[in-house]
């Protein structure tokens, strides 16, 4: 790895801490203050925005995504684009895609959220580097979706 790469972050959480890692105000340590006013701003027109911070959601009955407008940036793809799951992969470096079909096969059988440092191939721009929060939504005992952040890293 490059000295200017971050280093990987790749692992699975308990979705006990689901509260934890999705509160942007604990995933950026800002302190009490700081995190009532971010909850002030939405993502696509605020502060999450302006640091391209994403929402992001994946069903699980046929793999369509919604994103926020932050996400299909950083994928360089034109904002509210019908994009599949399967499209999406396709723009992240191939370790990043085992690393994160890995986690997220393991989060949606053991019901765990996780996080992944990946490397994108944006369809327009330079590659970069995003963090992945993912965690399972499920609905009578069934895992229906995946949903999370996507940051800037």
């Amino acid at each position: 790895m490059r000295p200017t790469e971050p280093l990987p972050l790749n692992h699975s959480w308990p979705l006990f801490e689901r509260g934890r890692r999705l509160d942007l105000g604990l995933v950026f340590d800002w302190a009490p203050a700081q995190q009532d006013a971010a909850r002030q701003f939405s993502f696509e027109y605020g502060e999450f925005a302006e640091l391209g911070i994403g929402r992001w959601e994946c069903d699980l009955a046929d793999n369509s995504l919604t994103w926020s407008n932050a996400v299909y940036d950083l994928f360089g793809l034109p904002r509210g684009a019908s994009v599949l799951r399967r499209d999406a992969v396709e723009l992240y470096a191939h370790d990043s895609a085992v690393a994160m079909d890995r986690l997220r096969t393991y989060a949606i059988r053991h019901r765990r959220g996780f996080t992944l440092d990946a490397e994108l191939r944006p369809a327009t721009g330079k590659p970069r580097w995003m963090r992945l929060i993912a965690a399972p939504v499920y609905d009578g005992g069934e895992v229906v979706r995946l949903q999370g952040l996507k940051v800037p890293i």
